[in-house]
Parts: C-alpha cells; structure tokens; sequence
C-alpha cells in the first residue's frame, strides 16, 4: 500500500473508523468478547424442559451436523467448506455457550468427529460449562460395543445409533445388531436410542420388543419449494443422488408414533434450512414429538427458544402425550 501504509495499519484504521457512531453494544460486538465475557453466564431464558430416562433434555437440542461441516446443501458444493470455515473451535464453543445461556442444555455430536468430541471438554474445563451430549454411534457389524464404550469414556449422557445405520440394519434385517446395541448401551448406565430416516425402522424395532429408551426419526412436513419431485420416492438411504427431503412418510409417522409410549427426538425439522422455525417446530411439536433436534447458528439460538417455548406451550394438549 502506497504512503507507508501496510495492511495491518489499514485494517486497524479502517476499523477504528468505522467503530464511530456506534453504540456501545454494537462496539463491543465487533471488537469481540475477552476471556473474561466467555464464561458461561447464567441462563437469559428457561428453554422448555422433558426427560428421558434419568437424564433431563431441553425440548430444543442443539443438532451436530453443521458443527462438523455435514451441511445438506441440495446441488450447492460449497456449503460444508463454508461450514467449516465459520465453525471454527472458538466458535463451536461460542455456540455451545449461547445455547446453554437461553436454556438448552444438549446437544448432539457424532462420536467419530473426534474434534467436536475433544472439543466439548475443552468447553467444560475453559468455559465452565454443564452443556450435555448425546453420542451419534456408528458401530461396525462385526463390533458394536467399541464405539459405545469410547464414548461413554467422553462423558456422553446417552449414546444411539446414527440413522442411516438405523435404516440399514433394518432393511437388512439385523434386528439382533440393533438390539445388541441398545442393550450394550443401557448396561453401561446411559440412555439408549436408535436414529432413522424410515418408518420401516420404527416399525421393526418396535416390533422386536428392543428395550429403546427413545427415538431419533426424522419429521418435517414437505410444503417447501425444494421438496422432493414425484419421481424422486427410492429411500433416503439408497437416493444418495438428491439431497432435499428427509422425511418421506411424514403422516404416516405421525400415525404410528402416536401409540408409541417411549420419548421420540424429531430431526431434519426445518428440512436443513428450507423451513423457518415457526413453521417447522409447530408442525413436528403439535403432532407428537417430545424434542426436537436442530442445527442452529449461535446467533439463532435466541429466537429458535423463544419460538419453542411459545409452540411448547400452545401444544400441552396434543393427540399424542407427551412422553417426557
């Protein structure tokens, strides 16, 4: 840069400069927060609370998948690199911290992501932090008790099998897989799930009579421009060329859940962005989930509380009990 002027010296100026007629706030915002205002604070608001087994969840969880860059993206290529850029360590705390100041204290980690796993105790140590995990297990066939147990050792509060597994094992008929996990999982003293994106999953494990804890099955309503086209219907697990529909049986879930007595986490809520909050906790809360699951950016955090809290409390009454 001409003058002298290197570009260090320019940033700084220009910031400086443009701090002016600021507020406050708005100053502090950009100069970014010290060590000392990345404590956990006490909670801003009271997120809805349930319970499954012993262990007392948030209504809302913070969700995994954009914290460890598995963003769904429809045709766009960019969007997990662009994940992992934003996500960066401090930030995944940031984002932890924001949830646990509005009230929802889990969040969900895929147990082979040994970054965010190493990262959830840093948390703990560096910022004080209580916030929760649940571990998303994807066990081999040959071994299902490895995987449980390193994560139980990370001081996950539950452990459940990740949902593309969840279908498969399912459509390969391998019911004593997922009941060897479930199982392995409550001996070791945490709750136990099984994920899926298909109703056949919830169907088959709920016919084993296999002693789940709760569900993780997927649930959005598909009134949104980029839902699937009529000749999209193979199951997600086997329809790795599209990238925009997660729940394909929506009302026929909804029907068989509402006789299910176990405690049902809903994801893929908001269909990865395509639905706004409102629309899409209403739709999974007043039709029988008892949690949802949602990746959130630290600064949608605040107002996806408050959504869900509102939505938590018009639904009391629902076809469904609650079951946690």
């Amino acid at each position: 840069m001409a003058d002298g002027l290197d570009r260090r010296s320019f940033l700084a100026t220009s910031a400086a400069g443009a701090m002016i007629g600021l507020s406050f706030e708005e100053r502090a915002l950009l100069a970014g927060p010290t060590d000392s205002q990345k404590k956990v604070a006490a909670p801003k608001a009271a997120c809805a609370m349930g319970r499954i087994g012993n262990v007392n969840i948030s209504r809302i969880l913070c969700g995994g998948n954009l914290i460890s860059g598995y963003a769904h993206s429809r045709d766009l290529i960019y969007v997990s690199p662009l994940m992992m850029q934003y996500f960066t360590d401090e930030k995944i705390l940031d984002t932890w911290q924001v949830c646990e100041e509005h009230g929802i204290n889990t969040c969900v980690i895929f147990c082979g992501d040994a970054r965010a796993v190493g990262l959830i105790g840093r948390y703990r140590k560096e910022r004080g932090g209580t916030m929760q995990w649940l571990a998303q297990a994807n066990p081999s066939t040959d071994d299902v008790k490895t995987v449980v147990d390193k994560a139980i050792d990370d001081g996950a509060a539950g452990v459940f099998l990740v949902g593309n597994q969840g279908d498969q094992w399912t459509f390969d008929n391998r019911m004593d897989l997922i009941d060897q996990f479930v199982r392995h999982v409550k001996t070791q003293g945490v709750i136990a799930g099984v994920a899926g994106h298909a109703l056949e999953m919830l169907i088959a494990v709920e016919s084993a009579g296999i002693p789940t804890d709760f569900y993780m099955k997927t649930l959005h309503h598909t009134n949104y421009w980029s839902s699937r086209r009529p000749d999209q219907n193979r199951h997600v697990i086997e329809n790795y060329g599209t990238d925009n529909y997660w729940a394909m049986t929506p009302q026929e879930t909804i029907a068989f859940m509402r006789d299910v007595k176990k405690p049902w986490i809903a994801y893929k809520v908001l269909a990865a962005g395509a639905i706004a909050p409102r629309d899409g906790f209403d739709f999974v809360f007043k039709n029988g989930a008892d949690f949802a699951c949602v990746g959130m950016f630290d600064w949608q955090v605040a107002e996806d509380v408050q959504i869900a809290n509102a939505i938590v409390a018009q639904h009391k009454s629902r076809p469904r009990a609650w079951m946690a």
